[in-house]
């Protein structure tokens, strides 16, 4: 027989909400697990539920109200935005603000460094220690053969690479920060155009011979360029910030059984 799990009844202001509510919610929180999916769901529910019976204390009556997308909210979606709307105020992001927070963080607005790259990979599994070296070896002998005729390069990756990218001589295209194994991108990045890495490159994948082609260089992006995007970014971190606090004061204020929701100790600041 399947284990049946008793689960903890979630109650919000003396108000319970049906385990089949929570069931059904559970599958639009995906998780490792069906506990951890119970009780996203269950913590979801609770807070809306604190914000319908807010409502409802308010006197917010269900009128015509729209998403982002501009589809009709159903009634009860549409009290809790207004009642967000007219609870949660967010001041806009000053153009001050914003040239504060780009100057604090340039490095996030400036397009990235693009090297052309082409290698040769030898496979091998680093776990078997002789395999390895005797990729290391082939390896050698491949630098050894391109320093000696650079243009010899093409035909090495086509005839010796366990990479996809023999069929196009080796050439990987344009490679940025973050998309390759560290090993690679530490080698690739202290290369000049056209210059060849004088060593094998030892990754898990095997061992690479590498050369670079042309470089582009990040160039920074000017502050008019990015502030509507700066000034959308904080406005919705204070958002967030600001929900989160008048949530707390609301679970902070009503008795909450079954779930735990965070608990405000302090007033609602912007």
């Amino acid at each position: 027989m399947a284990e049946v799990i008793e689960r903890t009844a979630v109650m919000v202001g003396g108000v319970e909400i049906p385990p089949a509510d929570i069931a059904a919610e559970a599958q639009n929180h995906p998780a490792p697990d069906a506990d951890t999916a119970w009780h996203e769901a269950a913590k979801a529910l609770a807070i809306r539920q604190l914000l319908l019976a807010e409502a409802d204390r308010l006197g917010i009556d269900a009128t015509e109200r729209r998403d982002a997308q501009g589809q009709a909210l159903a009634p009860d979606d549409a009290r809790i935005d207004a009642l967000l709307a007219r609870q949660v105020a967010v001041p806009q992001a000053t153009a001050e603000e914003a040239r504060r927070y780009y100057d604090r963080h340039q490095a996030r607005f400036a397009s990235e460094t693009l090297i052309e790259a082409e290698h040769i990979l030898f496979s091998a599994n680093p776990s078997d220690e002789f395999a390895y070296s005797l990729a290391v070896g082939d390896a050698r002998m491949a630098i050894r053969a391109v320093q000696a005729d650079p243009s010899a390069f093409g035909d090495l990756a086509e005839s010796k690479s366990a990479c996809p990218s023999k069929d196009q001589s080796g050439k990987l295209g344009q490679i940025g920060r973050g998309q390759t194994v560290p090993e690679f991108e530490e080698a690739l990045f202290t290369l000049g155009e056209g210059e060849l890495f004088a060593e094998p490159v030892r990754t898990r994948f095997g061992v690479h011979v590498i050369r670079a082609g042309r470089r582009a260089e990040g160039q920074q992006l000017p502050f008019e360029a990015v502030e509507p995007s700066i000034r959308d970014y904080l406005e919705e971190a204070s958002t967030r910030k600001a929900m989160a606090q008048y949530l707390s004061i609301l679970a902070s204020q009503t008795t909450v059984k079954g779930v735990d929701l965070p608990i405000a100790e302090g007033p609602l600041v912007q």
